[in-house]
């Protein structure tokens, strides 16, 4: 069908486009017939028209995109729709240490205020650490103890608003978008002569609430800054002309001091000079306020929730939500298999509980305190018979050997240019792919995207071995790993005379120094302890020093004394690390386990394609491989080597 230029097309939005069309209008018309447009002042006017014309249609496809939370992109749009859904999004976090304080006096109570200020460096770096709420010790002979004291990174702010209800525009603003809203501590004084105050709650459930509640409600605002605001006397008490709205709250530097340890007493408490202060727990927890990418995920996730842990994904949604610092949350019922920090997951069943696994921003596991203060968090939401248990993760690193071939006539670059282009390849497909739960290495995307670093790489091989960390107790104890995967054995006694598929580092035994000893297998499901000779000979101490299991992947030591380890990768440790050759090079994590690639053990050498560079013809084959079972022999250093 012919197109009529004498209609104007009203589809295109792109500039260009539009003043094409407009010219095309034009000249159908008999007015404008063999008009010189480029070269008259019309196109000038054309130019406005276009300009005008695009505007208003990007200003059009903008509001609508506005509308919808998906596809919003201002963050003031994306916080109103979360607020439809009833979702508060997360103000920024201070990080949060916890200190032993001791007053030394004979005064039968002391009284430690809010504000109360600590000191503490990192990075060269001074930062402040402060109380958020009046707490009472009583002597215990010759001091005043204040044990497990939170204390936040930041400065104790305090700001006043005298209600007028008058003023439409009376806002009670947060005065900096860095406040911790976790910290608000919000109170209402009747007036500047009654100076009695009421402290108030922030609102938590609708359907709760009366016309005497005295709650408040939090809001982020178009400005980043956050409101508090009250009820109307009917939902909630509502505030009078005189009132004294009084906002007492932390505002911070985030994540900086992250990291903190040691902690300077400031020059008094409630008049005591003589201050000890320990630290019972490190600062953590310093966070950015939340993203908007995170807010549209969580805010329609915690809508479905309706303010209750009942399924696995409202846990997911909650342990985001109560712990910001959360990179990566695996949440998996009782039903499902237990946990015991000895063996890690097992199979049975342990009902009345869910195991909630959550992978710190900071690369940290979650203290003592944060997880007894999460499962605090969990109790409004949970199901009264439901148990929340947070359990640490689980790294599982793959250590990978690349051998790649390349056509050096179809490249500039040398070997080891090349290697480190594929290097950076894989450290990529690391923070990519990996290093979250649920994450598997697919050894076939990796191999094909070396083979893409750069078109003279012709095919690659690349092994695979997993490794695995645990730190000795100083007491006789057993010792199991679970790596939820294979082991490679295809046959009894496969490779048992150069160490089966298991290797590790150093350690020593029985407070002994002497002897450095590593562990293999014999192939028959039985884990070794030998001690290598001058030539690499290998000496064993014990044949039957646990067990194996192939097919389920996992070693259990007997009962052991080690009593102190070797270096690893040259450096000082407290860990052993045990190696394994996969039956798979496909590897899957389970549960709480997160998988990660060795970049500082993994190797990577090129050789030139000899068919290729004498033109003899080169037909590229698949890269994927299957796992070698080549045992190097360690040598008398610090680490024996599967790899």
């Amino acid at each position: 069908m012919a197109t009529n230029k004498r209609k104007l097309r009203v589809t295109e939005l792109d500039f260009d486009n539009i003043k094409d069309n407009l010219k095309t209008f034009l000249k159908a018309q008999q007015e404008f017939k063999d008009y010189d447009f480029e070269g008259s002042g019309m196109s000038v006017l054309l130019d406005t028209l276009a300009y005008n014309t695009h505007y208003l249609g990007f200003n059009a496809n903008m509001l609508a995109n506005e509308m919808f939370l998906d596809s919003a992109s201002l963050r003031s749009s994306v916080v109103s729709h979360a607020k439809s859904l009833g979702y508060e999004v997360s103000s920024p976090r201070a990080p949060i240490a916890v200190v032993n304080v001791g007053l030394t006096t004979t005064a039968s109570t002391k009284t430690m205020s809010a504000g109360t200020a600590f000191t503490t460096s990192v990075d060269g770096t001074d930062y402040q650490f402060v109380t958020i709420a009046d707490v009472t010790a009583s002597n215990t002979g010759s001091s005043v103890p204040f044990d497990s004291v939170n204390i936040y990174e930041g400065s104790y702010i305090t700001t006043r608003y005298t209600v007028d209800t008058s003023d439409v525009d009376q806002r009670f603003l947060l005065s900096d978008s860095n406040t911790d809203t976790t910290t608000l501590t919000v109170k209402v004084q009747t007036s500047s002569s009654d100076t009695a105050t009421t402290t108030y709650t922030k609102a938590k459930d609708l359907t709760q609430l009366s016309a005497s509640s005295t709650v408040y409600f939090l809001q982020e605002t178009d400005s980043g800054f956050f409101e508090i605001y009250f009820g109307d006397g009917i939902i909630s008490k509502s505030v009078s002309d005189g009132n004294i709205v009084i906002l007492q709250s932390v505002v911070t530097n985030k994540s900086l001091s992250n990291g903190a340890t040691a902690f300077s007493s400031p020059t008094s408490i409630d008049s005591v000079s003589s201050i000890t202060v320990t630290t019972v727990s490190g600062a953590t927890g310093g966070a950015e306020s939340e993203s908007i990418d995170s807010i549209k995920l969580q805010a329609p996730l915690d809508y479905a929730a309706q303010g209750r842990c009942v399924t696995v994904d409202d846990y997911k949604t909650y342990a985001k939500k109560l712990f910001p610092n959360t990179q990566a949350v695996s949440v998996w019922g009782g039903e499902d298999g237990s946990y015991d920090t000895s063996t890690g997951v097992s199979s049975n069943p342990e009902y009345g509980k869910v195991f909630i696994s959550i992978k710190n921003t900071t690369g940290q596991n979650l203290t003592t305190v944060q997880k007894s203060n999460l499962v605090s968090a969990f109790k409004p939401f949970k199901v009264a018979s439901i148990t929340p248990v947070i359990v640490d993760p689980e790294t599982t690193f793959i250590i990978l050997n690349i051998t790649f071939n390349y056509d050096s006539s179809a490249t500039t670059y040398t070997k080891d240019e090349l290697a480190t282009f594929i290097a950076t390849t894989v450290s990529q497909y690391n923070t990519s792919n990996l290093q979250e739960f649920n994450n598997s290495f697919r050894h076939s995307r990796l191999t094909g995207l070396i083979d893409n670093t750069d078109t003279s790489i012709l095919n690659n091989t690349t092994t695979v071995t997993l490794g695995k960390f645990f730190t000795p107790v100083v007491a006789k104890t057993s010792y199991t790993l679970n790596f939820n995967n294979a082991f490679y054995n295809p046959h009894a006694a496969h490779n048992t005379d150069a160490g089966g598929v298991i290797s590790s580092t150093g350690f020593y035994l029985d407070n002994s120094i002497t002897t450095e000893y590593f562990f293999d297998d014999d192939g028959s499901g039985n884990l070794r302890i030998y001690s290598l000779s001058t030539d690499a000979v290998r000496t064993y101490l014990n044949s039957a020093a646990g067990t194996v299991n192939y097919a389920t992947g996992v070693i259990s030591t007997t009962s052991l004394l080690i009593s102190a380890v070797s270096d690893i990768d040259g450096r000082a440790s407290s860990q052993i690390r045990i190696t394994v050759i996969p039956n798979s090079n496909d590897v899957v994590p389970v549960r709480n386990q997160i998988l990660e690639i060795d970049t500082v053990n993994t190797t990577t050498g090129g050789n030139v394609d000899a068919q290729a560079t004498t033109g003899l013809g080169y037909t590229v084959t698949s890269s994927g491989t299957t796992s070698t079972t080549t045992v190097t022999t360690p040598s008398s250093t610090s680490t024996s080597s599967a790899y």
